[in-house]
C-alpha cells in the first residue's frame, strides 16, 4: 500500500518488530508515551488488527491527533464487558442476564444455571469457566479476577447453542456485513475454540436476525468506525443473544486470512484505509468457503494433514510438537487456514 509504518510492543514476541520501516519497544497500554511518539512522527493514522488490548489507545491517541477512529468514551465500552452489557441493556439489545464481581461474594438469586464467569477485560478465553452448582462460583471468580487487568469478572446466564461471530466495517455509522463465522470450540469448561469457518452455515432467516442484532450493537457501542467482530449465540428455539463485541478484526486469522479468502474482499486493507480518512465501499465478490483448524490435544486427529499436500492448504504450521488440552489460545500447538469449494470437515 506504499505505507510507513510505525509499530508499538512489548518486543518479546513482537513479530512485527522486523516487518515494520520503524519499531518501538513500549507497552501498547502505555497510551500517554505512544501519544507522545506519534506527536512526533505526524501520523495520518492509528489501528489495530485483533486485539481488545490495543483499542482504549488508538482511540485515545486519534482523538488527541484528530484523526478517524470511535470515541475514547465508546472504546472503553468495547473493552469491558460490564460496560459493554449496560451499553447493550441501554440499546434494546438481547443480552444474557449479568453482574459484576470485584470479590467471590455476589448474590446471584434470580439466576438459572448453568453459568458463565470470565474476566471484564480479556480475550481468548483466558479466566473463562462455565459452573453447573453455587459451591463452583467462589473459584471460578476468583479465576477470572486473577486473569483480568482491573480485578473484576462478569458473572451470567449461560446461553446454549449455537456460536457465531460477524465481521463488519463502519464509515460514518454506516455498518456493513462482510461475513459470519461459525465456530467449533472445547465447550465446557473454558471454550477455547478449535475451528472457525465461512459462510455460515445458518438458515437464512436465522442469518438475517443475527446481522439485524449486529447493527443494533454496533450502535449502542457507538462503533462508527473500522473493524466490527460480533459474538452471538443461537438458541435452539432460533432466539440470538449478543455474547460480545469488539471494536476490532476478529482473531485466529478471521479477520486477517478468512474474510478475503471467503469473500474476495481485503479486510485489513479496509481497515488500514478507513483509518487514514478513506473508505470505499467494500465489494463481496467471491463464493469460497475458508476456515481454520487449530491443532491441540483435542484435535490431534488432524495431524496428518500437517505432513501431507491438501488441495485446500493455504498456510498451516506446527508451532509446537507437544500437544496439550487447551484452557485458553494460548495453549494451541497449530493452525491449517484452508480454502474450497466447499466446507472443509477434518
Amino acid at each position: 500500500m506504499g505505507i510507513e509504518t510505525h509499530c508499538f510492543a512489548w518486543p518479546e514476541g513482537a513479530v512485527c518488530k522486523e516487518i515494520a520501516d520503524y519499531f518501538y519497544p513500549i507497552s501498547i497500554l502505555e497510551k500517554e508515551a505512544i501519544l507522545k511518539q506519534c506527536i512526533e512522527i505526524n501520523i495520518d493514522g492509528i489501528t489495530t488488527i485483533a486485539t481488545d488490548m490495543a483499542v482504549p489507545t488508538i482511540c485515545y491517541v486519534a482523538e488527541k491527533m484528530n484523526l478517524i477512529s470511535n470515541s475514547f468514551v465508546s472504546s472503553l465500552a468495547s473493552t469491558n464487558k460490564s460496560e459493554m452489557r449496560t451499553a447493550f441493556k441501554k440499546g434494546n439489545c438481547s443480552i444474557p442476564k449479568f453482574i459484576e464481581a470485584s470479590n467471590s461474594e455476589v448474590t446471584i438469586e434470580g439466576f438459572k444455571f448453568p453459568l458463565i464467569v470470565k474476566p471484564v477485560d480479556r480475550s481468548g478465553s483466558r479466566g473463562v469457566t462455565k459452573i453447573m452448582f453455587e459451591s463452583e462460583l467462589s473459584s471460578a471468580i476468583n479465576y477470572a479476577i486473577t486473569e483480568s487487568f482491573c480485578k473484576k469478572a462478569i458473572v451470567e446466564e449461560y446461553i446454549e447453542g449455537d456460536e457465531v461471530s460477524v465481521e463488519s466495517i463502519s464509515w460514518k455509522g454506516n455498518h456493513i456485513i462482510l461475513a459470519i463465522t461459525d465456530k467449533i470450540t472445547t465447550g465446557a469448561p473454558h471454550f477455547v475454540e478449535l475451528a472457525h469457518h465461512q459462510p455460515s452455515g445458518l438458515p437464512k432467516e436465522i442469518q438475517d436476525k443475527i446481522k439485524t442484532e449486529t447493527i443494533k450493537c454496533l450502535n449502542a457501542l457507538e462503533v462508527n468506525f473500522g473493524a466490527g467482530h460480533s459474538e452471538f449465540k443461537i438458541t435452539s428455539t432460533g432466539d440470538v443473544y449478543v455474547i460480545e463485541v469488539g471494536a476490532r478484526m476478529g482473531g485466529d486469522f478471521i479477520g486477517s486470512h478468512l474474510v478475503e479468502l471467503s469473500t474476495g474482499y481485503d479486510f485489513l486493507e479496509g481497515v488500514i484505509n478507513i483509518a487514514l480518512g478513506k473508505h470505499e465501499t467494500p465489494i463481496l465478490k467471491d463464493n469460497n468457503f475458508s476456515g481454520v483448524y487449530f491443532l491441540c490435544k483435542e484435535t490431534e486427529q488432524i495431524l496428518p494433514y500437517f505432513s501431507q499436500e491438501n488441495n485446500f492448504d493455504v498456510q498451516k504450521e506446527i508451532q509446537n510438537p507437544s500437544l496439550k488440552n487447551s484452557t485458553n489460545s494460548n495453549d494451541r500447538s497449530g493452525y491449517l487456514i484452508y480454502q474450497a469449494k466447499n466446507k472443509v470437515c477434518i
